[in-house]
């Protein structure tokens, strides 16, 4: 179970302009902003990204958001592309997980790989 998650990241203004306009149709927003740390969620702070050397060496991280829909899941990758993701899987179902696992996953703007998924029809 994700309780929270923190990432670090090489430029935190571009990662925040993805991650605002990436999370928005998930219903996540920007819960907390300091110098070198920005926290979002929907009612409390679950995703932290952090500017990069702050805590140690950057390495690749897979997080994945909770979607309502697979509407949510489209509209979160087209909002990730047009802010600078890089595709990796365009959405659609992946019953090798289970049925009804419905994803997508982009590359964020520092190399995390990024999905949205949601369980069911």
């Amino acid at each position: 179970m994700l309780d929270h998650i923190s990432i670090q990241v090489d430029d935190l203004a571009a990662s925040m302009a993805f991650y605002d306009a990436a999370l928005a149709p998930l219903g996540g927003r920007r819960l907390l902003e300091f110098d070198f740390l920005v926290a979002y969620g929907t009612d409390q702070p679950t995703f932290f990204v952090e500017a990069h050397g702050v805590t140690g060496p950057q390495r690749e991280t897979h997080i994945a958001f909770a979607a309502a829909d697979r509407g949510k899941v489209a509209a979160f990758y087209e909002a990730a592309l047009a802010h600078g993701a890089q595709e990796l899987h365009a959405p659609r179902e992946w019953p090798e997980y289970h049925p009804g696992y419905f994803g997508a996953f982009v590359r964020d703007p520092d190399g995390h790989n990024v999905e949205a998924v949601c369980h069911g029809e």
